[in-house]
């Protein structure tokens, strides 16, 4: 009897674990304890993300709470917090009304929406979610020889794997599906214009760089990245680095697109600090700039403010290494004209750029960290090391170190000259973003009394993540959700697993269709036959003389003050 009894309880036992498991699964079918035991897990989650961002000394995410007190316009969409600042006028209602993406962000929540997931995703991985690194993409590398000597590079995107978009010399069903040019610009023009996309200052091609280029071939552009001397695997030939915000180099690649494609519309997006240098060539350019539209992801408006404040380590010491990574390829090319062991040995991105640019670090350093003398002939400094005199003229003050970071910044800053900007530019910015100053330093007065500058700012987003929302987001009604499934479903179709690629290609599509009806009236190239003189353009305002501001957003209804002096016309006078 023992045996038995025994014999009993040894088979309740072992199969005590499966009849748990049959009664757990039996209880998790219960939409109620389901919904519950996800809360459980996203609770537990959720502090391990916590301790792990403590231990890292990452800043949580923070939920700012924001109205018309922060300078923002209302916002679009109060699920996502999206705000749009920028001055009354007619292309600010016509985005309001056509471009969707603006109105109606889909981003997505935590944990694929944390910021720092994001941020690091965007920069590094790219894999979080899958299809978000463009797989499959492919590039093919033009070197650029410029004036000086120095050599760029400019990759074209020539592929997307599995048939979505083919080589553009053949036909198929990507092609007739996709004709160059007409979805992509609403018909503007009958050949494929050119997308050119800026990376971050420090360089390289990034995950979010790739997924842009993907979703651009599937919508009709040629897509094309643009890679500093020395950055990227491009040699360097002469021993001169670009500064943050010098846009000579970048004016040499525009025009030799411009001159492969004279029948192209240009257009160019750039990712973080990348906008440094875009900002800069379409502020020295003025009218006389090749792009029709710009866009900005995450864009570093303020750069010797973002320089001089902390960003957490991780992001910090991970852009410092990988910029004394990139000094040190050719660190004995570049020791006897720059102050390189200055540079490697500095502990900030302010001091490494101090270092290079700036006559006052080679001063202030000490004897062993001096830099070489200059080979017979040569100009001493960063810019003009032993670069011809008709180089260094066309270089100007850039031929010379700049006396100090002040001195640096000034001819650095990318809104240096913000009133000269003579085509639509686009920023989209998000609140958390890890990267950047916080949103309340934003120059919202150039954005509000300046009508080529618009502001589209979200609640999430991190660092050039903007990741959609999968299956329709917010709960609602049976209806509601299946409506918010197909409009994401076309928004990743269009512009991948990121919100901020479609709402880039369709700004660009709406700012075209705008023109468009603006040349219909007489006012642009194509209408210049008709002999009526249009009204001169109005001067915006410049980011270091801010006018008083009159009117806070873009309103629905009504004509800004003084839109009636305004034409969208390029002059083509600078």
């Amino acid at each position: 009897m023992e045996c038995l009894s025994s014999l009993g309880w040894d088979c309740v036992f072992s199969l005590f674990p499966s009849l748990l498991l049959l009664v757990a699964s039996l209880v998790l079918r219960r939409p109620r304890v389901q919904r519950w035991a996800g809360l459980g897990v996203r609770a537990a989650a959720w502090g391990c993300w916590v301790a792990l961002c403590w231990l890292l000394e990452l800043p949580l995410p923070r939920a700012e709470e924001h109205g018309p007190e922060d300078g923002f316009g209302p916002a679009l969409d109060h699920t996502s917090g999206a705000s749009l600042a920028c001055k009354p006028t007619a292309l600010a209602r016509f985005l309001l009304q056509h471009c969707g993406s603006l109105a109606r962000p889909r981003l997505a929540r935590w944990p694929r929406g944390d910021p720092h997931l994001q941020s690091l995703s965007s920069l590094l991985w790219g894999g979080l979610g899958g299809g978000y690194c463009g797989e499959g993409l492919t590039f093919t590398r033009d070197h650029l020889l410029l004036k000086d000597g120095g050599v760029l590079g400019l990759d074209w995107a020539v592929r997307v794997k599995g048939g979505e978009r083919g080589d553009r010399r053949e036909g198929g069903e990507g092609r007739r599906e996709h004709h160059p040019g007409a979805r992509a610009l609403g018909c503007h023009t009958s050949t494929p214009p050119i997308l050119l996309l800026v990376p971050h200052f420090w360089g390289g091609m990034t995950p979010h760089l790739r997924g842009l280029c993907a979703a651009a071939l599937r919508q009709g552009f040629y897509a094309v990245v643009f890679h500093r001397r020395g950055t990227a695997g491009c040699p360097l030939a002469t021993p001169r680095l670009t500064e943050f915000g010098d846009p000579a180099d970048l004016v040499q690649a525009v025009a030799y697109v411009r001159s492969r494609h004279p029948s192209s519309v240009l257009l160019a997006v750039s990712e973080g600090s990348g906008s440094g240098l875009l900002l800069s060539y379409l502020g020295e350019c003025g009218s006389s700039s090749h792009l029709t539209a710009a866009a900005c992801v995450s864009p570093v408006l303020q750069a010797q403010l973002w320089m001089d404040t902390a960003l957490p380590a991780l992001y910090h010491q991970g852009a410092l290494v990988h910029r004394k990574l990139q000094l040190s390829r050719y660190e004995s090319s570049l020791r006897p004209v720059l102050n390189v062991d200055g540079a490697l040995r500095s502990s900030s991105l302010r001091d490494f750029e101090e270092a290079l640019f700036c006559s006052s670090s080679s001063s202030a350093s000490t004897p062993d960290a001096l830099p070489r003398p200059p080979s017979p002939g040569a100009k001493p400094g960063a810019g003009g090391a032993g670069l011809p005199p008709s180089v260094a003229w066309a270089l100007g003050e850039r031929a010379r170190p700049a006396r100090d970071l002040d001195a640096y910044w000034e001819r650095n800053e990318p809104l240096r000259d913000a009133d000269e900007v003579a085509v639509p530019v686009l920023c989209l910015c998000s609140r958390d973003d890890p990267l950047l100053l916080p949103a309340s330093t934003l120059p919202l007065p150039l954005f509000q009394n300046n009508p080529y500058f618009l502001l589209a700012v979200t609640d999430r987003g991190g660092h050039c993540g903007f990741r959609l929302e999968r299956g329709g987001g917010e709960e609602g009604g049976g209806g509601g959700r299946r409506e918010r499934g197909r409009r994401g479903k076309e928004e990743e179709e269009e512009g991948g697993e990121s919100w901020s690629h479609g709402a880039v290609l369709e700004y660009f599509r709406v700012v075209a269709e705008f023109l468009k009806v603006e040349e219909g009236k007489g006012w642009g190239p194509a209408g210049g036959g008709r002999g009526a003189a249009p009204p001169p353009r109005r001067r915006a305002t410049m980011t270091r003389r801010p006018r008083p501001q009159t009117q806070g957003h873009a309103s629905q209804g009504g004509r800004g003050e003084g839109e009636g002096l305004f034409t969208w016309q390029r002059s083509y006078t600078r």
